[in-house]
């Protein structure tokens, strides 16, 4: 459950007038009894259920601050039952829970000999359909045995602000819409591979006074702006553990909705580790996709991915370069499996064929279930197909580690199809994975069930990449 600023009259996707004005009236007249006894009894109901309560309806007032008379003096009380009536709570996972991916923790400290601590990413659905992502931790031993660690009952959205911009992005994103370049050419050609805000809006700024001898100057610098809105910053206090964080719709591109997180452990050709996630986001209308990266998952930035390799859902990162080169997991046609390489992590232009739907159960679309996990044997990538009764089952394929558009193996059947107890819930007939985990010769698979649930399934790693080698892909 998380705390939002609640402005009367805009509740919902629609934006109509607010009501906050005659609302603010109302608390204004209300008798000091009045205000101390329905803030005594919004404490009773509400202290405990949110981590520094007060401090919430503190700042929710000061939004409200701009419609008050400057000479007003408002008792505490009063203003602390003012940020009440302006906050809301939001069930997160009130509708659904799905789609996790689980990746090494990056902090292995106090972690029993031969056993491997985790974050496992989740979808949250609440009201509207609204996702959002949260964390779980957890320890998977030597023996593939998991555990779970109870999850605090504090829910908490970090502070938002702005991030780094990079040229490359805009000027790849800028290109594909086309017929803006020299207006482009002129904003960027001063603000060199990275730039702040400050330094974007001035050049924009500059771009405006001189609007007249370049063409398209204000579409360019609509676009421009459009494109910098889908890169921000989120910062969690210390204090706050990680299955305390939740990371919250907080730009236009993403109002409705953060989807399907993939998450990944990535280490570069110096040794550093960076964790970098994938995911969909849903405007109400249209959707994007953005880039998360984190080292720590206390500190994000998210960014827009751009290119037509990453124009539809489930782009999936490799763990690391191949031939000096990023590579990923992509459907850039919606229903096949393509691989994907890039110079620029957030530019992925084009995509190679790789696998086609074969099977009965894949029939409709293919798609990843999260980063490729690299063996002595090849990439495993796990695969979700979509087949009769729209039923997600999860499949696997094995990549040359080389060549990863060379497929080594491919299973026939599923290795996991929704059980008969499994085919109920929000999204009925559904497993899928965004995301497995290797270690100690077990593959951990956290899978959502039906939209309602999560399940952990594991399999042997050997023999699976047995099975694999014994299957080889069907040609053509």
């Amino acid at each position: 459950m998380i705390t939002r600023l609640f402005v009367p009259g805009q509740e919902g996707f629609e934006l109509q007038e607010s009501r906050a004005g005659v609302v603010l009236e109302r608390i204004l007249a209300l008798s000091d009894d009045d205000v101390r006894s329905s803030l005594e009894d919004v404490i009773v109901r509400f202290d405990g259920r949110h981590r520094d309560l007060m401090g919430t309806f503190r700042r929710h007032a000061r939004e409200l601050a701009d419609r008050l008379d400057p000479g007003a003096h408002l008792s505490d009380a009063r203003i602390l039952l003012l940020g009440a009536t302006f906050t809301s709570e939001y069930a997160i996972e009130g509708a659904a829970l799905c789609n996790p991916s689980m990746v090494a923790h990056p902090d292995q400290s106090g972690t029993p000999t031969g056993s491997l601590r985790f974050v496992m990413s989740v979808r949250g659905i609440g009201e509207g359909h609204r996702s959002s992502i949260g964390f779980r931790t957890g320890v998977v031993d030597a023996a593939g045995l998991i555990t779970i660690d109870e999850p605090t009952r504090f829910v908490t959205t970090g502070r938002v602000s702005g991030a780094p911009f990079d040229a490359a992005v805009f000027r790849s994103e800028l290109s594909r819409i086309g017929n803006v370049g020299e207006a482009a050419n002129y904003v960027f050609d001063a603000l060199g591979d990275r730039f702040t805000r400050s330094d974007l809006d001035a050049r924009l700024e500059h771009l405006r006074a001189h609007s007249s001898t370049r063409g398209h100057g204000e579409r360019a610098a609509a676009l421009i702006r459009t494109i910098a809105a889908r890169s921000y910053a989120v910062e969690f206090l210390g204090a706050v553990t990680t299955s305390e964080r939740v990371l919250w719709p907080s730009m236009e591109a993403e109002h409705a909705g953060m989807e399907d997180a993939r998450f990944v452990r990535f280490v570069d050709d110096d040794g550093s580790v960076t964790y970098y996630a994938t995911y969909t986001a849903y405007s109400g209308s249209h959707i994007s996709q953005q880039l998360l990266e984190t080292t720590d998952f206390q500190s994000f930035t998210s960014g827009p991915l751009v290119g037509k390799a990453a124009a539809n859902k489930g782009l999936a990162l490799f763990p690391r370069r191949i031939r000096g080169r990023y590579a990923a997991m992509s459907r850039s046609d919606r229903e096949t499996n393509t691989v994907a390489f890039a110079d620029h992590l957030s530019v992925w232009t084009n995509a190679s064929p790789c696998q086609q739907p074969a099977e009965p159960w894949e029939v409709l679309q293919l798609g990843n279930c999260g980063p490729p996990i690299e063996t002595d044997a090849g990439w495993l990538v796990l695969t979700h197909g979509v087949g009769p009764m729209r039923t997600y089952s999860i499949g696997a394929i094995l990549l040359d580690l080389d060549d990863p558009t060379r497929v080594l193996g491919r299973l026939r059947d599923p290795l996991l199809s929704p059980s008969a107890s499994e085919q109920n819930g929000y999204v009925p007939n559904v497993v899928y994975s965004c995301g497995a985990l290797a270690h100690a010769d077990t593959l951990v698979i956290p899978y959502g069930i039906g939209d309602r649930a999560i399940g952990i399934a594991t399999a042997p790693l050997p023999q699976l990449l047995a099975t694999l080698i014994e299957q080889p892909d069907l040609p053509g």
